[in-house]
């Protein structure tokens, strides 16, 4: 299908008539009925959207953007803006978290600058050492953001062309034969983004949404607490025109990922959201085009209380809960296998017949 525009999408509709052929072999597997619990509920939701009574969901990819923040001027993060960039070496090296969890499932990490404030060209000419399992893209449609405190963190034209390059890169990963993907940033600044772009589309408080991040301290808190109250009195960003919030309180990360949840949701594969940031973006895509929403799955709920609010607000139950609150993807790929287990169930797992065990209900 290759790399169209954003804004001519065409979400389809899951598959749900096969739901009813996929519960039918779940109960007529060797097990008592819903005895696998979440991961049936997860097989029937994967049929669906895949739109197979089998589905596969390998290879699986994780994507990671990443962009810097002026809002980390106001004094909102634990580390300076600097890190973004070494933390993106730092990917390309192999050396990350998600890196080690991602070679640990057996899936690649392809790194987008979209707005790193940094010059990572001799990166991208370099190349990621052999047995990284890491690829680099530099998309940079500006060096990070303004200072969403003192006006919009960038232009209309901006925001869109983020998602268009979140858009590209989800497309190139499907047309280099990915399943499943996996959305992560990496962003110093980016939870009081994420926390200002979710209180815009959702209402609901801001001081339920703003947490610790990367482990700021209650005066530091109080301070995102206060960027981001003030970024949406002086911007008025417009829940009703999604591009108008995530240019005036959003991240060029953010937009990106949103770009690649639709591009997922309209080549029908999967995408598992990580913590707070890839699920604001998720959020935003949802109202971008709301026939994304069956194509997203929670990994993991996150201790950035935000999390959990956005989660509720999609209708969206994660996998598991183990206090995590690093971003990059990490969640999202330890889901990988949580993901895989419920689409082997069906394609592997033996029913009552080919088995020839007895059935206790016949």
């Amino acid at each position: 299908m290759g790399l169209s525009d954003w804004r001519g999408r065409e979400i389809p509709a899951p598959s749900f008539d096969l739901c009813d052929a996929v519960k039918a072999r779940l109960d007529r597997l060797t097990k008592p009925p819903g005895s696998l619990g979440r991961l049936e509920r997860l097989a029937v939701e994967l049929a669906a959207a895949v739109g197979e009574e089998r589905p596969q969901v390998r290879p699986a990819g994780v994507l990671v953007m990443a962009a810097d923040h002026g809002v980390v001027r106001a004094g909102v993060s634990a580390y300076p803006s600097e890190v973004t960039a070494q933390m993106v070496r730092n990917f390309l090296r192999g050396g990350a978290a998600v890196n080690v969890l991602a070679r640990l499932v057996g899936a690649e990490v392809w790194v987008v600058d979209v707005g790193v404030a940094a010059d990572l060209r001799e990166a991208e000419e370099s190349g990621a050492p052999e047995g990284s399992g890491a690829a680099f893209r530099i998309r940079k449609v500006r060096p990070g953001t303004a200072d969403m405190t003192a006006g919009p963190a960038m232009s209309r034209e901006e925001a869109e062309a983020a998602i268009q390059v979140g858009w590209e890169a989800a497309s190139e990963m499907i047309d280099a034969g990915v399943r499943l993907l996996v959305t992560g940033e990496m962003g110093i600044g980016n939870t009081t983004a994420s926390a200002a772009v979710a209180a815009a589309f959702t209402g609901l408080p801001e001081a339920d949404l703003v947490g610790t991040g990367s482990g700021v301290d209650p005066v530091r808190r109080q301070k995102k607490l206060q960027a981001v109250r003030t970024a949406l009195e002086v911007n008025r960003p417009n829940p009703a025109d999604p591009v108008d919030v995530l240019a005036k309180v959003g991240g060029l990360e953010i937009a990106g990922l949103a770009g690649a949840v639709l591009a997922c949701a309209s080549r029908r594969i999967p995408v598992l959201m990580d913590g707070y940031i890839s699920t604001a973006a998720a959020l935003a895509a949802v109202h971008l085009d709301p026939a994304a929403v069956p194509y997203l799955f929670a990994s993991h709920r996150s201790v950035e209380p935000g999390h959990d609010r956005i989660l509720r607000w999609l209708g969206k139950e994660p996998l598991f809960d183990l206090d995590l609150r690093l971003g990059e993807g990490t969640g999202g790929v330890l889901a990988i296998p949580f993901v895989e287990a419920a689409v082997r169930i069906l394609s592997d797992m033996a029913t009552f017949e080919e088995a020839g065990v007895s059935d206790a209900r016949r």
